[in-house]
């Protein structure tokens, strides 16, 4: 199963892409955010990507879904497990930034999630129940202004290495949004809390 691809951008489509990696042509379907963060890649153009595969008894032809982040493409395996959202449904869907799926999912905003392309008010109402409680993690997924911190404690470099190999912060980023996360509760002592509290800083400010 292929699961990531590096290789050269052959051809551009809407929605797709045919990507040369080595000696084969791979055609990769990508949700519109994603092509939108490709906007400035063109023909010739090296780019990599995190793969999800898909392929059934009723979809017996593969199809490749690529994506930019490991977290994003995780976020998409968890988005079709809502009842009748499959693989198809969601790339046409993703029109927006998963963080802003993500936040929308844990606050419960049924209505920003009816804009996403072909999700009604019963569907959206599934996604929050199916979903809230699971999405601090991608509700991280966004670019921040750069700042420096010292901390160099074992929890805070668990959290830190999330956020940079997982989420896509750089380091500085990362070490701004845990520093003031342990500012704010100097009292945590898990990793799983201090992500909490990161979350909840990055979606309230």
């Amino acid at each position: 199963m292929i699961g990531y691809l590096e290789g050269t951008i052959l051809k551009k489509e809407q929605d797709r892409i045919l990507l040369l990696a080595g000696p084969v042509g791979y055609e990769v379907m990508l949700p519109a955010v994603v092509m939108e963060a490709l906007s400035g890649k063109s023909t010739g153009d090296e780019i990599s990507l995190y793969i999800y595969f898909h392929q059934t008894e009723r979809q017996p032809k593969p199809v490749l879904i690529g994506f930019n982040l490991e977290a994003e493409r995780e976020f998409f395996q968890q988005f079709i497990s809502v009842e009748d959202i499959g693989p198809m449904k969601a790339v046409k869907a993703l029109e927006m930034p998963v963080r802003e799926i993500a936040v929308a999912i844990e606050t419960a905003d049924t209505g920003r999630l009816k804009r996403l392309k072909g999700i009604g008010p019963r569907t959206a109402g599934k996604i929050v129940a199916t979903l809230q409680g699971k999405m601090e993690k991608f509700a991280l997924i966004r670019a921040v202004e750069p700042f420096e911190a010292p901390p160099n404690e074992d929890l805070f470099a668990q959290v830190l290495k999330v956020l940079t190999e997982q989420l896509g912060h750089s380091k500085s980023e990362a070490r701004r949004m845990v520093t003031e996360a342990m500012e704010r509760n100097p009292g945590i002592s898990t990793a799983e809390a201090l992500f909490e509290e990161v979350y909840r800083g990055e979606v309230q400010s």
